[in-house]
């Protein structure tokens, strides 16, 4: 079966973006990043620009039309992403304050003083996406195989969605933010890592957006190591059997080494047939709405 993502657009400039725009976003934000990898700002820039850019491609050039947002849920979806925004910043320092100290103790104590500092920097960049990716991969594997880390960490919120956009990156539930932030967190402090990790992190929300983008694009060749937004809108499917495949939200790389790649079309987004409402969506941790079919088990 193959994907609707993968369908060639008829215009021309479809096609440019079909072929071209997740190979350009990754290029781009990596040299605006190798720029200036200190600017703590560069951050927020790039963010902003690799939005602004997949938003007006979904809005010209749509590959589901039913997926198109109304003005309304856009601007809610928008404060939403920066709310969570803050609050991952607020998760982040507290992290640090917790594990800042054990973790640089266990540095000295383990010898663990080994990153290749001395590398160029993009092959750093590299080699902490895709050990972040690692350990995302585990942690989001969980969340779909064992209900108690399904729960506890909100994921079924981030799944309950029924349109997929460049916005659904960072549309997750506030207890999830924990799990998250984690890998990229314990790496930067348990390797002394540095600005590296910023990078890292910059190249993740990238892909992270792209993945979640209603946008018509063949990214075959990337998708060797990268995760391409045909495969992760994969993982959104209603249908169980397809949800527990793809996790690697950012690197694809890793389901293809431990056996769960799947690239198949999907009927369904969400958890059920209907969509919860953002309350039911907050409570899901707690209570989960009838009809939600797409949780372990289910």
């Amino acid at each position: 079966m193959t994907a609707v993502n993968s369908t060639l657009p008829s215009s021309l400039i479809g096609r440019l973006l079909f072929y071209g725009l997740q190979p350009a976003l990754l290029v781009g934000v990596i040299g605006i990043w190798l720029s200036d990898p200190t600017n703590v700002n560069t951050y927020f820039y790039v963010l902003l620009l690799v939005q602004i850019t997949l938003g007006l491609a979904e809005h010209f050039f749509p590959a589901r039309n039913e997926w198109l947002s109304s003005a309304r849920i856009k601007l809610r979806n928008i404060a939403i992403v920066m709310l969570l925004g803050f609050v991952s910043g607020t998760v982040s320092a507290l992290y640090h304050l917790w594990l800042a100290t054990p973790l640089a103790e266990l540095r000295t104590d383990l010898n663990l003083d080994i990153w290749p500092h001395s590398w160029p920097l993009v092959v750093q960049l590299f080699v902490m996406f895709l050990m972040s990716e690692f350990l995302w991969y585990w942690i989001h594997r969980a969340e779909h195989r064992w209900n108690m880390v399904w729960r506890v960490s909100g994921h079924g919120a981030h799944h309950s969605f029924k349109t997929l956009g460049a916005l659904n990156f960072g549309l997750n539930h506030p207890l999830e933010l924990f799990f998250l932030l984690l890998p990229s967190i314990l790496l930067e402090l348990i390797f002394g890592i540095g600005a590296v990790a910023a990078g890292a992190a910059m190249l993740l929300v990238t892909q992270a957006s792209i993945a979640h983008a209603n946008l018509a694009m063949n990214t075959r060749g990337v998708g060797l190591v990268f995760t391409t937004n045909t495969y992760h809108i994969c993982h959104h499917s209603v249908d169980l059997g397809q949800s527990n495949t793809n996790y690697g939200c950012a690197a694809i790389v890793w389901d293809r080494v431990f056996g769960t790649f799947l690239d198949e079309a999907i009927l369904d987004a969400g958890t059920g047939p209907t969509e919860p409402s953002m309350w039911q969506k907050f409570l899901m941790p707690v209570r989960q709405p009838e009809d939600t079919e797409v949780a372990p088990g289910g």
